[in-house]
């Protein structure tokens, strides 16, 4: 078997050229048409998506389009269009949801291979060869499926190719399959636009319809009110006992609308994780130290080592989003001789240098600051807030539109970082 494909998340034409450079194999996303993150208002133009399709190409990568939402019988004839647009780019997949929308890109574009999304929700062999049957040349595997089912899919299916998801957001429902956005906002998950709803905080009541008292439950305290919010998926550490299964082909993580220090973190770990298993050196710390340092809901395994129903720790009941270890304080331009504030600075603060994967970061000290090395990290400190402008500052904020001069030229994308102080947040939007 070849070397595990390390798939992520491109939500923006940026996020996918970040994604590439600090490791991924290849990358999805979508023309928002179509597609399961249509109300993000982040995703590509076709003109971007066609950009990010050749400089996938030219770097040797891949990259994978969603048409994986489900559409009405009123968008069957602009769904057509769709694919053929979308075909005509090139792109090395269509990543499709429905039996009806898999049959009808088999038909306008046999030339393109059919993924089947995760939201069909296969999890045995039975499933699995009736998509074969149709076309599809990978199934995405649903959330809940177990390890020991891939290895029985992949003995009676050996040319099907198998993805599995390893890190990101959980749904409440099993794949996706969830009504509380539609009722409560009218937004339709499966059609990209879901609000989120199991993330907010309730409150419990009971009625009694004879007489018709309401009122309202009191909860203990640490119970939590946050009680449909499932934690995030982190799979680094069983990354090992995920490949040695030999079966799985390509490792996702999930987070299109997600930040670029996400997109760029998420794939610099598991890249990691992916490259030591097969050198023989695998290190869960090294790997968890960089996701730690990402905002979560708490983290689980979930349930591809473990049964369902043998979990009890897949919530995070009192509370929605928390900080992680770490703040991005900045971005470097993508000419690398500056980079823009994204938290606040002053002068003489010590900075994580956080470069793409495998980047040489020159060591220097002069004027405008140093970078150094220290137990086997590199660090920035600016002796002065030199502003593009020409002025310098005192401080510099979030939100300041001035890139400041860096003491030596960095790789474009290399985000700073600093130890996070803030306690649990309470944000419910991914």
């Amino acid at each position: 078997m070849d070397r595990v494909e390390l798939l992520s998340p491109a939500g923006t034409l940026e996020k996918l050229k970040i994604a590439f450079d600090f490791g991924a194999d290849a990358v999805y996303g979508g023309v928002s048409h179509f597609s399961l993150r249509i109300r993000s208002g982040k995703e590509f133009s076709f003109e971007d998506f066609e950009e990010g399709i050749s400089y996938a190409h030219s770097r040797g990568k891949k990259i994978y389009a969603t048409i994986n939402g489900f559409p009405f019988n009123s968008q069957l004839s602009l769904l057509k269009k769709h694919i053929l647009k979308m075909a005509a780019l090139a792109p090395d997949a269509f990543i499709v949801a429905t039996p009806g929308v898999l049959k009808l890109c088999h038909q306008l574009a046999p030339q393109i291979p059919l993924h089947l999304s995760t939201q069909a929700n296969v999890m045995n062999v039975l499933d699995a060869q009736v998509y074969v049957d149709m076309g599809a040349t990978r199934i995405i595997t649903a959330r809940e499926i177990s390890l020991k089912d891939l290895v029985e899919i992949k003995k009676e299916l050996p040319d099907l190719e198998l993805e599995v998801f390893v890190h990101g957001s959980m749904c409440f429902a099993y794949s996706g399959r969830c009504l509380i956005s539609t009722l409560q906002s009218g937004r339709v998950p499966n059609r990209g636009s879901c609000a989120n709803d199991c993330r907010f905080e309730y409150e419990m009541y009971a009625a009694n319809p004879e007489t018709g008292t309401l009122f309202r439950l009191e909860e203990d305290e640490g119970v939590g009110t946050y009680i449909m919010n499932a934690k995030d998926l982190n799979l680094a550490s069983h990354m090992k006992e995920i490949l040695d299964s030999g079966v799985v082909d390509s490792v996702k993580i999930e987070g299109r609308t997600k930040t670029a220090y996400y997109a760029a973190t998420t794939a610099k770990a598991y890249r990691m994780a992916i490259d030591d298993y097969y050198a023989g050196e695998f290190d869960e710390q090294k790997y968890q130290y960089e996701l730690q340092s990402l905002q979560n809901r708490g983290y689980t395994d979930a349930y591809l080592v473990s049964r369902p129903f043998e979990r009890n720790d897949t919530q995070s009941l009192d509370f929605s989003m928390q900080l992680g270890t770490h703040q991005v304080s900045g971005q470097v331009t993508e000419d690398g001789t500056h980079f823009m504030c994204k938290y606040k600075t002053l002068p003489n603060d010590e900075l994580e240098i956080v470069a793409p994967f495998d980047a040489k970061i020159k060591l220097v000290d002069n004027d405008v600051g140093s970078i150094y090395e220290r137990e086997g990290k590199v660090y920035l400190k600016l002796k002065q807030l030199l502003a593009l402008n020409g002025k310098i500052l005192e401080s510099v904020h979030s939100g300041n539109t001035n890139p400041i001069t860096l003491p030596s030229s960095l790789p474009p994308y290399t985000f700073l970082r600093v130890a996070s102080t803030q306690e649990m947040g309470t944000n419910p939007k991914k």
